[in-house]
C-alpha cells in the first residue's frame, strides 16, 4: 500500500489502516505482524523456513543434503569448467546451508533436553561458518528463472542466524517496500511504453489491477487467513493481463510490432510474479525490462511518425 500521503510518517510508525494492521516503510503501509520472541526455537522455525523459500525461488538441482558437504566440495574445487563450476559452487552453497541448519536442529534439541549451549560453543561456531560461506558462494547461485543470481534472498537464513528477531523483521519490512517500488516502477514503465499504442488502452487498467494485487500478496504470510483471498486475486489478475491480445493489424509489420506489445506484457507479468513471490528486489531482470520498455516505446513512436 503506498503511501503518498503519509511523508511524514517515521519507518516502524504502525497504524491501523481498512481494517489492517499496518507498519509504515519507505513510503509503504505494509500488513504488519507480531514479531516473535527471540529464541533459539523460534530462529531454528525461521530458519527452517527461509531456508525452504530460498530453495523454493532459486534453480533446482542445489538442494544438497548437508551429510554431502564433503563430497560437494571435492567436486567444486576439481571442477575447471567456469559454467559447471557456478553450478558446483550454488550445489556446494546448498549442502553448506543444509549443514548449518542441521547443527541448529541439534542444538534447538539440546537445548529442549536442558542442556545449555553457550554462543561461543564449536558447534554454534561452525553452524555461523556454513552460513557464511553458504552466503559468500550464494552469489552463484541463480533465481529458478535462469535471469540473474538473487543474493538478498540467499543472505536471509544468515541473517536471521546472526540478528536478532527485531532485527531481522525491520530488515524484511524494508526489502517488502523496495520491492513494492519496483513492481510499481515496472506497472508503470510498461503503462508508458504501451501508451503510444490505441490499441493497447484497455490493458492500463488490468496492469494496475496487477501491481495493486502483487503487493498485497507480497505482504501477506501464506500462513494468514487473507492469504485465501489474496492470492486468488493475485492469480486471477495475471491470468486476465496475460490472456489481454489486441486487435489484429492488416500490415504484417504492424503485426509483429503489437506481437512484441504483447510479449512485453507477458513479460512483466512474469518479472512482477518473481518479485512478488520471491519478496526481494532483482535489479538486474527489472532494469533489462525497464529497457525493453524504452526500446518498445521509441519504436511506437517512430512508427507512429
Amino acid at each position: 500500500m503506498s503511501s503518498a500521503m503519509n511523508n511524514q510518517s517515521e519507518n516502524g510508525t504502525r497504524r491501523r489502516i481498512n481494517d489492517k494492521e499496518c507498519v509504515y516503510y519507505d513510503g509503504y503501509w505494509i500488513r504488519f505482524y507480531a514479531v516473535p520472541e527471540d529464541t533459539l526455537a523460534t530462529r531454528k522455525l525461521l530458519i527452517d523456513h527461509l531456508t525452504r523459500r530460498t530453495f523454493h525461488h532459486t534453480e533446482s538441482g542445489i538442494n544438497t543434503p548437508g551429510e554431502h558437504l564433503d563430497v560437494a566440495r571435492l567436486a567444486y574445487q576439481m571442477q575447471t569448467d567456469p559454467s559447471r563450476r557456478r553450478v558446483n559452487g550454488a550445489m556446494l552453497a546448498g549442502a553448506l546451508f543444509n549443514r548449518a541448519t542441521d547443527i541448529f536442529t541439534a542444538v534447538v534439541e539440546l537445548e529442549a533436553k536442558g542442556v545449555k549451549v553457550s554462543e561461543d560453543n564449536e558447534l554454534l561456531r561452525e553452524c555461523g561458518d556454513c552460513f557464511k560461506e553458504a552466503l559468500e558462494l550464494g552469489k552463484q547461485v541463480k533465481h529458478y528463472s535462469g535471469e540473474e543470481g538473487i543474493d538478498e534472498l540467499w543472505g536471509e537464513p544468515f541473517k536471521a542466524f546472526t540478528q536478532s528477531t527485531i532485527q531481522f523483521f525491520e530488515s524484511r519490512y524494508l526489502k517488502i517496500a523496495q520491492t513494492m517500488r519496483d513492481i510499481d516502477r515496472i506497472g508503470i514503465h510498461l503503462q508508458q511504453a504501451l501508451g503510444q499504442e490505441p490499441l493497447f488502452g484497455p490493458a492500463n487498467g488490468l496492469i494496475e489491477s496487477l501491481v495493486i494485487a502483487a503487493k498485497l500478496q507480497l505482504e501477506t504470510m501464506k500462513t494468514d487467513p487473507a492469504f485465501f483471498t489474496v492470492w486468488p486475486e493475485f492469480i486471477a489478475n495475471r491470468e486476465n493481463l496475460e490472456a489481454f491480445d489486441p486487435m489484429g493489424d492488416s500490415d504484417e509489420t504492424r503485426r509483429r510490432h503489437l506481437e512484441k506489445g504483447v510479449k512485453l506484457i507477458r513479460k512483466g507479468c512474469a518479472l512482477i510474479t518473481y518479485l512478488s513471490e520471491a519478496r526481494v528486489p532483482m535489479p538486474k531482470s527489472m532494469q533489462s525490462y525497464l529497457d525493453r520498455c524504452a526500446q518498445f516505446e521509441t519504436e511506437s513512436r517512430q512508427s507512429t511518425n
